[in-house]
């Protein structure tokens, strides 16, 4: 009789201890983080963007125009790249290599969303690259130049 409720008692028993005992033994792989030696933590800036001054978005654009009737026209959202299509129906001409003279209203695209202002802003634009199909269809020729700011014209004095 002893030996039955020493068995009963073993196999309730014996059961967990097994499965206290392999959860215990479980090797779980650690990362060996405190290891880990950054070579270049003082050239990382993380979130922040190059943003180009007015003399370098001068130099670097094919088209310079300061127009204050620039608008949204159309963007798309979705699949693919997003880009947004902005029209211009006057302005002033400050440099151009390709172009002498700008055919207005014309439009031009753009990978960001310009903020726009009230007032008279300058456009630094470049040849259009890629978007051939969007190109073929609304006529276009320039796009927004890369890391260029929307700055505003400034009046003489």
């Amino acid at each position: 009789m002893k030996i039955n409720v020493i068995n009963k008692r073993l196999s309730f028993i014996l059961p967990l201890f097994l499965l206290i005992i392999l959860s215990a033994c479980e090797k779980k792989y650690q990362a060996p983080d405190h290891y880990a030696v950054d070579l270049f933590k003082d050239e990382r800036q993380q979130g922040t963007a190059y943003i180009m001054n007015e003399e370098e978005c001068f130099d670097g654009s094919e088209l310079v125009i300061a127009s204050s009737e620039v608008k949204l026209a159309d963007s798309s959202k979705g699949r693919g790249k997003n880009f947004f299509l902005y029209k211009v129906r006057s302005g002033k001409v400050l440099k151009t290599i390709r172009d002498s003279v700008a055919d207005y209203p014309f439009m031009f695209l753009s990978d960001q969303r310009l903020k726009l202002k009230n007032d008279s802003v300058y456009l630094y634009l470049k040849k259009l690259e890629g978007f051939r199909f969007i190109a073929a269809e609304r006529n276009l020729k320039y796009q927004w130049l890369k890391a260029a700011p929307v700055y505003s014209v400034k009046k003489d004095k």
